[in-house]
């Protein structure tokens, strides 16, 4: 079970863990041991609340595919136990992404003091480039 928060969790049952073998170098442990994990966690059918689940299938993300269903491979570590751990963690990061709300944006202005301080100084900086002249006006 993964908790989200003291209200939300996913249950082990939402989610579908498959192990598969890994790609990669490896050499014949590799075709032997199915040690990485394709995790798959149907979204329109989970417990998330719905503006969550709204979230998360308006996400640009490769890993969620046209059905609603993020599919995330693990296959970092040697073992299967540890890209099952990581698998969940990485779901469990997705899922906190959308949980948050961004704060909108205030347009603001400089003080006019800070414009003031901005212009002198870009003077006194041009100052300094004439009398750095040879021949200066």
């Amino acid at each position: 079970m993964i908790k989200l928060s003291p209200y939300i969790a996913i249950s082990d049952e939402e989610l579908e863990l498959i192990p598969i073998r890994a790609q990669g170098a490896g050499g014949q442990n590799v075709n032997k041991v199915s040690s990485a994990i394709h995790l798959r966690f149907d979204i329109q059918n989970s417990s998330l609340p719905a503006v969550y689940k709204e979230r998360l299938l308006n996400l640009s993300d490769r890993r969620i595919n046209k059905e609603g269903i993020l599919i995330i491979k693990a296959q970092l570590h040697r073992t299967q136990e540890k890209n099952k751990l990581d698998a969940l963690q990485r779901l469990e990061e997705v899922v906190r992404s959308v949980m948050q709300v961004a704060k909108t944006r205030r347009a603001t202005k400089p003080s006019k003091n800070s414009q003031r301080k901005r212009l002198d100084s870009k003077k006194k900086h041009g100052q300094n480039k004439v009398l750095r002249r040879k021949n200066y006006d």
